[in-house]
């Protein structure tokens, strides 16, 4: 199969058996970079693209989104995953239709998740978010795209760490039509065989942000997907502020050493 032809068929395939990592780029260059680095598949990052525009995480527009996964997808051969955070609507209605308006950029699939951004209530009512997946699952299959839903329950990011809550909407999500599922911030070996378990066979993404495991101990668990969110962006920008700093602060330079030739990830 050629992957530039059928990116979605291809990321259907990564999802079948095994485990790979699809890791975040945050723009075109790092997109790019990491497909030569031999990445299957890749996923944006919300927070990724966030902080490129001088914004912070959940700050960027449903156009803004729409832009940028035009731009990654065109720039790139592999399947493109969209951090479509919620939908970028509350009303099941509404994330359907904002669902189809991203199939049409070419990416190979994207997530749904279920923080309300209100504090007091940081989720969505168990119904409603159902719901809205439902609505993410008509609007694909309406699409005739065929790309993956992945389910995301947020209660370990938001404040509301309880896993059997967690599991519970996972499922139902499942249930929902979804082809993959994930709880974001999920770092203890039971509670990531718990969820494995209770979604089987469908396959679930697994959130690395800090070293608390490996691609071969998350294989062992039965993660089928592994991304970093807005991990490999904050590495980043850990170089660039530290750099930065040293010239302000001290008048020195010397982060200035030992630094990659970037020109050949881009035939230069």
């Amino acid at each position: 199969m050629n992957v530039q032809n059928d990116p979605i068929a291809a990321f259907h395939r990564l999802h079948s058996a095994g485990c790979f990592v699809m890791p975040n780029p945050w723009d075109v260059g790092s997109a790019r970079a990491l497909e030569q680095l031999g990445f299957k598949a890749l996923a944006t990052t919300s927070a990724g693209l966030a902080w490129t525009l001088g914004r912070a995480d959940n700050q960027v527009t449903l156009d803004q989104v729409l832009e940028h996964l035009r731009a990654v997808v065109a720039a790139v051969n592999v399947p493109v995953n969209a951090d479509f955070e919620g939908g970028f609507a509350v009303d099941p209605t509404h994330v359907g239709a904002n669902v189809k308006l991203a199939a049409d950029t070419g990416i190979a699939g994207l997530s749904i998740e279920d923080s309300s951004g209100d504090e007091a209530h940081p989720l969505f009512d168990f119904e409603l978010a159902v719901e809205r997946v439902s609505a993410a699952r008509r609007a694909i299959d309406e699409s005739g795209t065929g790309i993956v839903l992945t389910g995301r329950s947020e209660g370990f990011v938001c404040g509301r760490p309880d896993i059997d809550e967690t599991i519970r909407r996972l499922r139902a999500y499942a249930d929902a039509g979804a082809d993959c599922l994930y709880a974001p911030r999920i770092e203890r070996t039971e509670h990531i065989e718990a969820v494995v378990s209770a979604v089987s066979p469908k396959p679930v993404n697994l959130l690395v942000n800090a070293p608390f495991t490996s691609v071969a101990e998350a294989t062992r668990l039965g993660v089928r997907r592994i991304s970093v969110g807005g991990t490999l962006a904050r590495t980043a920008w850990d170089g660039f502020l530290k750099a930065a700093a040293e010239i302000a602060d001290a008048g020195t330079f010397t982060r200035f050493d030992r630094l990659p030739n970037v020109d050949p990830l881009f035939g230069g």
